[in-house]
């Protein structure tokens, strides 16, 4: 092919291109945005179901914190937040992509650990919701958008599960010296337990199993399991 050839080959494309980016309109109304877009051609399936497992995972996240928050009010106000909804922006807004700031300089690990230490005079919330992010977003190489060329460890996926389940135990059991929980989270309601905490953390520990079996399949990679008691184990490394 020739060189002006190749050009109006170009050139043809780039328009292709952007009528496909372009507002579809009837009579002189804009009808709707096709969401079509380039990075699209350059992702696989399994790019595509883990920024969805990633998306719900850190929604759930979410919903986590606010009732953290809600159910200790002290927590958000030793941070100087003005509000619980300062409190979420501030860990959920400011930082973007990147938990880096949030955890002050410790692992994801660390900062967990941190919340359940009864020393610990900061904010536990805050502490240990930077440290669950951190984590999970380690669990998936620090990305949020994934392409062909990214590959995902199910091991760290995996071990992020499990670490939730530690996690999880330790909000509901860790008290300090005269019995209170360092963190208010399940409670009894009369006769009825309010287990609205333990189920959020069941489907972010479901979406974390899927998605280390998804990867581990499309990878023809296998797991290490384990088989433990989550109240006498430590937190995986990622």
């Amino acid at each position: 092919m020739t060189a002006c050839r190749r050009g109006w080959v170009v050139l043809a494309l780039a328009a292709m291109l952007a009528a496909c980016q372009s507002p579809i309109r009837h009579r002189g109304d804009t009808v709707r945005q096709p969401s079509f877009s380039l990075a699209q051609l350059a992702k696989g399936d399994v790019d595509v179901v883990a920024e969805i497992h990633l998306r719900d995972t850190f929604k759930y996240l979410r919903a986590l914190t606010e009732k953290l928050y809600r159910r200790n009010p002290r927590e958000w106000r030793k941070g100087g937040n003005r509000s619980l909804e300062g409190a979420m922006t501030r860990l959920f807004g400011q930082f973007g992509d990147s938990w880096g700031p949030a955890l002050s300089g410790r692992s994801a690990i660390d900062s967990m650990r941190r919340a359940f230490d009864p020393a610990y005079r900061g904010d536990r919330v805050y502490a240990f919701v930077a440290g669950m992010g951190g984590m999970i977003l380690q669990s998936y190489n620090g990305k949020r958008q994934f392409f062909v060329l990214d590959e995902l460890n199910p091991q760290s996926l995996y071990n992020a599960a499990r670490n939730m389940e530690v996690a999880a135990w330790r909000l509901a059991h860790r008290r300090d010296a005269r019995g209170r929980p360092l963190l208010v989270s399940n409670t009894m309601q009369g006769p009825v337990a309010n287990l609205s905490f333990e189920r959020l953390f069941g489907k972010m520990i479901a979406l974390q199993d899927s998605m280390a079996e998804i990867v581990a399949d499309a990878t023809n990679r296998r797991i290490r399991t384990l088989i433990w008691n989550v109240a006498s184990m430590v937190f995986l490394p990622i």
